[in-house]
């Protein structure tokens, strides 16, 4: 099965200069696309798999990438993609959340109708929070009204990808879909965490499951599966017509891929649009980060030599708030003592002191200190290494201080009484835990 041919205005809008008369009347066409877009990224999860990670914070606000939180990425793709009209659902642990997305995102000028709007969990309809996805929208149906959107992308804010969502709204418009999906490419023994879609040679949709137990394979690529990204596009008016239908019904959990999706398929157009390169149709990067695991990994590919994932790309710039620090620091150079990270990305304000990063992500204003070894970690901003420790394959999340002397990674069993450990064996390390290691 070929994927869906790539409307003309889609590719043709994201072709360098110089423009043809045509070229350039699809790139308008792309634009004003956006410009009637809504997106609203939904950020409320509790991120419950991500275990002591999401202990005071919510999924989207967890760090990611040395300077990054992981729902910068849904923003930035939405900026880049010409879409400034955001609306940012909270609901669980939002203080960070929204003290990070105040900080950094704040620049949009709303006298030319630009924003990234908050709306915290306000309950609405009573006493009740949200119920599911789609509730998410109707308790603030009104706000969303008021913006007069043509069309409402709705997002996860909790997936690390870069994507230009202008394709993906023309193809909507071009199909003359009512609802479009962004789809991915899984593997089927990974797919059971997903909804997970069959379509026919038009990329329509024909069947959607929600995290089915025995996933059904891509006819001719069994191995793999078409997974939900978590990205859906509605004519504004029939969304707004869904949500009410379903907010009216007792027998519906609220939400988009459990019940509005697969009820849709019989009397609407649904149609998945597959995340591939409008010219080569290799699948892009994307990563659900929904595990300690699966956190961890992502992050340990940054520090590749050409990771698939670039965030020195100047075409697609990855944005965010960034604390004011100086630059990182590796200081003392004797045998044994020697400030140095080899295969590693250190952030602003970190200071080497004596010692040995080795394949590691430093985020902001780390100390570690003299005869240390670190290897295969994730360091979380304002960490402290005291002397003569040792880290490996290791999280330690934000403020953490371990002391002197204090080895993690070389005694599983100790490990195990006094951290948390997947089941890929990362030690997952909080300020808590540390704390009674001093007590």
């Amino acid at each position: 099965m070929q994927p869906p041919r790539v409307p003309r205005a889609a590719l043709e809008a994201r072709r360098s200069a110089p423009l043809t008369q045509k070229q350039a009347a699809a790139r308008r066409y792309v634009s004003r696309l956006t410009r009637n877009t809504l997106a609203v990224i939904m950020a409320g999860g509790r991120g419950e798999r991500l275990k002591h990670l999401t202990d005071h914070r919510c999924k989207p606000a967890t760090p990611f990438g040395g300077k990054f939180r992981i729902i910068d990425f849904v923003l930035s793709n939405c900026v880049n993609s010409g879409i400034r009209r955001i609306t940012v659902m909270t609901q669980y642990k939002a203080h960070s959340l929204i003290q990070h997305i105040q900080r950094g995102w704040g620049y949009l000028r709303g006298e030319f109708g630009e924003f990234v709007e908050i709306i915290p969990a306000q309950q609405q309809l009573g006493e009740m929070w949200y119920r599911g996805t789609a509730d998410s929208l109707y308790q603030n149906l009104q706000i969303i009204k008021l913006h007069h959107p043509k069309h409402v992308l709705v997002l996860a804010g909790d997936h690390i990808y870069k994507m230009d969502y202008g394709p993906m709204l023309a193809a909507h418009v071009e199909k003359k879909a009512d609802i479009t999906v962004g789809v991915v490419e899984v593997p089927r023994r990974q797919a059971s965490s997903f909804g997970l879609m069959t379509v026919d040679e038009q990329y329509r949709i024909v069947r959607f499951a929600e995290k089915p137990a025995e996933p059904e394979g891509i006819p001719g690529r069994e191995d793999f599966a078409l997974g939900s990204m978590g990205i859906y596009v509605f004519k504004a008016n029939l969304l707004y017509r869904l949500l009410e239908e379903h907010a009216r019904r007792p027998d519906t959990a609220h939400d988009f891929g459990r019940n509005i999706i697969p009820e849709a398929l019989t009397s609407l157009k649904v149609f998945a649009y597959p995340f591939q390169d409008v010219r080569t149709r290799v699948q892009h990067y994307w990563r659900d980060v929904g595990t300690v695991d699966a956190f961890y990994e992502a992050n340990m590919e940054m520090i590749q030599v050409h990771p698939e994932l670039n965030l020195y790309d100047e075409q697609w710039p990855i944005w965010t708030y960034q604390r004011q620090y100086p630059p990182a620091k590796f200081v003392l150079d004797e045998e044994g003592r020697r400030g140095m990270a080899i295969n590693s990305m250190v952030s602003g304000g970190c200071i080497i002191s004596g010692a040995h990063v080795n394949q590691s992500l430093l985020f902001s204003n780390v100390r570690i200190e003299e005869r240390s070894y670190i290897e295969r970690a994730l360091l979380f901003p304002d960490v402290r290494i005291g002397a003569g420790c040792v880290v490996k394959r290791a999280i330690i999340d934000t403020g953490g201080v371990v002391p002197d002397g204090v080895q993690i990674g070389v005694n599983p069993e100790e490990d195990a009484r006094r951290f948390y450990i997947s089941e890929g064996g990362v030690a997952l390390v909080t300020r808590e835990m540390l704390a009674r290691l001093r007590a």
